[in-house]
């Protein structure tokens, strides 16, 4: 709730302000020391804005390691999660919202069950299936295992659930399939859901490691998350260099949030407000 008064709304944006900083410290900091060489990096007590711009960072993380090639390998899969999580979530929700066959309840009760299985219980069991099917070292290791998501069955569900069962019956009566129906009708009045979806389900695959980590052996496979790590110096020298392969990496998935979180926000809401 916004406070009214005058001196209220200033102490908000104040509060707003600083807790806005102590977020984004890490990143503005990490940004500074990606324009500062080793000498000024070290030096006490330490400079928190670089005294000369040094881009050289940049050129030797991109020398360093194939920083390219694995952001376009996390593009790739980050994009293919994101569009697969959003067609079989917006179709398994809209048989659990509009249509009643025997079993509905407890079936959507197993699937949501399965968001309290944490996910390194079955990672094993995904290695060992993606080694028999011969699987290592693609895209489709990296895409198969992240392409359904309980919570986003779940967060279409709700949506769909606030859109009244009558448009479905006058489509129907008009001769619109289910299909064409959910396309053409159901998803475009749901942009915010899906939005919301999308922008999650892209950052959580742009940021996973654990998992590209053990399915890939080629370097031409890696994507970011494990290629930040071939910019580690031995002799621990190397800050600016890191933070500026950090940067590199984090600028798509921070220009993803910034373009859609005004979906993250309405979508939120706009799943919350019916169970």
């Amino acid at each position: 709730m916004r406070p009214t008064s005058t001196w209220g709304k200033v102490l908000f944006i104040i509060l707003q302000l600083f807790f806005a900083g102590i977020i984004l410290f890490p990143i503005l900091y990490a940004v500074d020391i990606s324009f500062m060489p080793a000498a000024q990096v070290f030096r006490y007590p330490p400079n928190l804005i670089p005294t000369l711009l040094n881009f050289s960072n940049y050129r030797l993380a991109l020398d360093n390691a194939p920083l390219l090639r694995y952001m376009l390998n996390s593009i790739i899969v980050s994009t293919c999660v994101t569009v697969g999580q959003i067609i079989l979530a917006s179709l398994a929700a809209f048989s659990f919202s509009h249509f009643a066959f025997k079993g509905k309840n407890l079936v959507f009760m197993m699937i949501l069950a399965t968001m309290m299985i944490p996910g390194e219980s079955i990672i094993i069991s995904n290695y060992m299936t993606m080694g028999d099917l011969h699987l290592f070292d693609t895209y489709i290791a990296l895409i198969l295992p992240s392409l359904a998501s309980a919570m986003s069955v779940f967060f279409m569900r709700q949506t769909f659930l606030q859109t009244p069962k009558a448009f479905h019956e006058v489509a129907k009566l008009e001769g619109c399939s289910n299909l064409r129906y959910l396309f053409t009708l159901l998803l475009p009045i749901s942009k915010g859901s899906l939005g919301a979806i999308g922008i999650y389900s892209f950052i959580n695959s742009w940021n996973a490691y654990l998992w590209p980590l053990l399915v890939t052996n080629k370097s031409n496979m890696r994507t970011v998350q494990i290629g930040i790590g071939m910019l580690q110096d031995p002799e621990g020298l190397g800050y600016g260099m890191i933070m500026g392969g950090i940067v590199i990496i984090l600028l798509p998935s921070l220009l993803i949030f910034i373009v859609g979180q005004k979906q993250i926000l309405s979508g939120t809401l706009a799943g919350a407000i019916k169970g």
